[in-house]
């Protein structure tokens, strides 16, 4: 459980970063497409369906297809915080 809760967190951060960069309604639409994921109005994913690293590895695929390395560049610094969490390709 402590591992799931700290894919919440570093998803939930995803989607905070990604709305800076691409606003808040547009991050929290294309965070929605990932079927795994359950996101609150404010962009906090409150459950996950299914594998979590799965689900980072979605998410991240959805965000740098709208963005590219602005995406890569920006996620580097937060995946650093969370060193027990999988490594997902950038």
């Amino acid at each position: 459980m402590e591992n799931e809760n700290q894919y919440l967190e570093l998803i939930s951060e995803v989607i905070d970063k990604q709305s800076i960069i691409l606003g808040p309604d547009i991050a929290i639409l294309k965070a929605r497409n990932v079927t795994e994921l359950v996101i609150d109005d404010q962009g906090k994913v409150t459950k996950i369906n299914g594998d979590p690293g799965v689900a980072l590895q979605k998410i991240v695929n959805v965000y740098v297809e709208l963005s590219g390395m602005i995406v890569k560049n920006a996620l580097g610094s937060i995946f650093e915080k969370y060193p027990n969490v999988k490594k997902i390709n950038l």
